[in-house]
């Protein structure tokens, strides 16, 4: 069905009408929900007028009530074409929802007479419920329940001189005002529990995005301790291992490059690290620039994380070595390793990024800047656990910032 721009009772378009159906924040939801009312009480009003003016002329005051509901209705509605007014509107058509089926009632000859037409009334304070929310329409309710009571009080009143009217019509209002009601009420309460179950379903996807990405930012145990409402993590370690790799050149790769094409160039290869990185079950810390620092042994220890970096690292020159040869580049990278005790944890507030502190965290990046092209270096407490299974050769003495000379290894196999 193709949908059409054509206005329907209360100003808004087809195509309106049905977005406000589907989409129930939408500002225009008021309007759709006060049509269907309205359009059903006008049915029900046609239904009246119709019966009560068939049986004669002394019935024409019970007739002038749904008469008058719809003259009441048709004219807000034009004031509120001219003054775009729909709060206005609003409250002209709940007063009439909410007290036009008691008038009839009382018109009619009471509670018997009418089949308890006045339970259309409760239409209004659902339709406030919708409109204008919880809060407001408490009144409305209040109302009705007000007029429900006077009804009862007086009902010995509007049933003491009514006009007779047939068994069998009797019985049509009677099963109409049952039915009316009950269609209007279960298609309402139907619609908010479908609402109420795509809201559920938005919502649980809504939350496994979010878990996702809160997951591609930080460790998943250190996600679930902060969903935990755990806001102070502050962790020790003491022994992990850190490996800071970086780009040759790539100060002057920027300056060469367009930076869409830079940009893909580190995607694509920073992308094959992550897939190793996981492989290992390591912790990717951060990129900056061409700068990528990854963890073993944070937020969960493990005893092998020297050798399982060692091997990452290995991995890594290998992958750059296959990269080369698809993109037919020629890039190298220097890689520094060291190992220690360090603090980690979690900063910031609204951006949160998990981090780690500490002397070798600095050493790890000095082996890096210190490193020679196409090598992976690594300092001397790395090497005392590494020594026994993987070649290592030995360097020297190498000058390094706030350390003076200190010995360093280069990680062959």
């Amino acid at each position: 069905m193709q949908l059409t721009d054509t206005p329907t009772t209360f100003g808004i378009t087809t195509r309106e009408f049905w977005h406000s159906i589907s989409h129930p924040t939408d500002s225009t939801l008021g309007k759709a929900i006060l049509t269907i009312l309205v359009f059903a009480e006008s049915l029900v009003c046609i239904f009246w007028i119709y019966t009560l003016s068939g049986l004669g002329e002394g019935y024409a005051m019970m007739a002038a009530v749904p008469y008058a509901y719809i003259i009441v209705s048709y004219v807000s509605l034009l004031i509120f074409y001219r003054s775009k007014k729909f709060e206005y509107l609003t409250f002209t058509q709940l007063v009439m929802l909410l007290v036009m089926p008691f008038f009839m009632q009382w018109v009619i000859g009471g509670y018997e007479a009418s089949s308890g037409i006045a339970i259309w009334a409760i239409l209004s304070p659902i339709g406030a419920l919708m409109i204008l929310g919880t809060r407001q329409s408490t009144p409305w309710f209040a109302l009705f329940l007000v007029l429900a009571g006077i009804s009862w009080k007086l009902n010995y009143m509007f049933a003491g001189n009514p006009l007779p009217i047939p068994l069998r019509i009797k019985d049509t209002f009677f099963l109409m005002n049952i039915m009316g009601v009950a269609c209007i009420l279960y298609a309402v309460m139907r619609y908010f529990q479908s609402q109420k179950e795509r809201t559920l379903q938005e919502l649980s996807l809504e939350q496994t995005r979010s878990e996702k990405l809160l997951l591609n930012i930080l460790p998943k145990s250190i996600a679930n301790r902060l969903k935990d409402n755990d806001m102070r993590i502050a962790d020790s370690h003491e022994a992990v291992t850190i490996l800071f790799a970086d780009i040759v050149g790539f100060t002057k790769m920027t300056a060469s490059m367009p930076p869409a094409e830079l940009v893909d160039l580190l995607s694509q290869l920073f992308s094959r690290f992550d897939k190793l990185a996981d492989k290992y079950g390591l912790e990717k810390i951060k990129t900056i620039g061409d700068g990528y620092m990854v963890v073993g042994g944070a937020p969960v220890g493990r005893e092998d994380h020297a050798t399982v970096i060692a091997q990452l690292a290995l991995d890594m020159q290998q992958e750059l070595a296959e990269f080369n040869e698809q993109t037919d580049k020629k890039l190298e990278m220097r890689i520094g390793i060291s190992s220690g005790p360090v603090v980690a944890g979690v900063i910031g507030t609204s951006k949160f990024a998990y981090d780690i502190w500490g002397d070798p965290v600095n050493m790890a990046s000095r082996m890096e800047k210190t490193g020679l092209p196409g090598t992976i270096q690594v300092s001397e407490f790395t090497y005392q656990l590494l020594k026994a299974n993987h070649n290592l050769e030995s360097r020297g003495l190498i000058e390094i910032k706030g350390k003076g000379e200190v010995n360093t290894y280069l990680l062959k196999s």
